[in-house]
């Protein structure tokens, strides 16, 4: 395997959990076990196959663990690893980020949805 290098560290960290999807995917699993079902449910934008690719990446690289149960029907859930765990603090911050950020252009976090059916899930 080929060593990457880096110019600056925060690239190491965008390269693991960067571009659109992974950090939702993410921000949900901090809140327990989703099934891939569960996940596409509070993320509907995201297509099966960009959903299935980027648990795959994740899980490859250490931060999500794929639990397979041996049952008919079967039955697959997703959860961070130890090691996933530990971006919990950065997760936080960009949330908190966002919602600050929301309420600054928009007046109102209400548009939040997804927090809404993450609640409910």
């Amino acid at each position: 395997m080929t060593q990457k290098k880096y110019n600056i560290s925060v690239e190491a960290t965008l390269d693991v959990i960067g571009g659109k999807w992974k950090c939702v995917i993410l921000c949900h699993l901090t809140h327990g076990k989703k099934r891939t079902c569960d996940l596409k449910n509070v993320m509907p934008a995201i297509t099966q196959k960009m959903l299935t690719q980027q648990l795959r990446e994740l899980e490859n690289d250490g931060i999500v663990n794929r639990i397979i149960y041996n049952q008919v029907p079967p039955k697959v859930e997703y959860e961070l690893t130890e090691y996933g765990a530990s971006l919990k603090p950065i997760l936080d911050s960009l949330c908190a980020w966002g919602e600050t950020h929301i309420i600054k252009e928009y007046g109102d976090k209400s548009i939040m949805l997804e927090d809404n059916i993450l609640n409910n899930l």
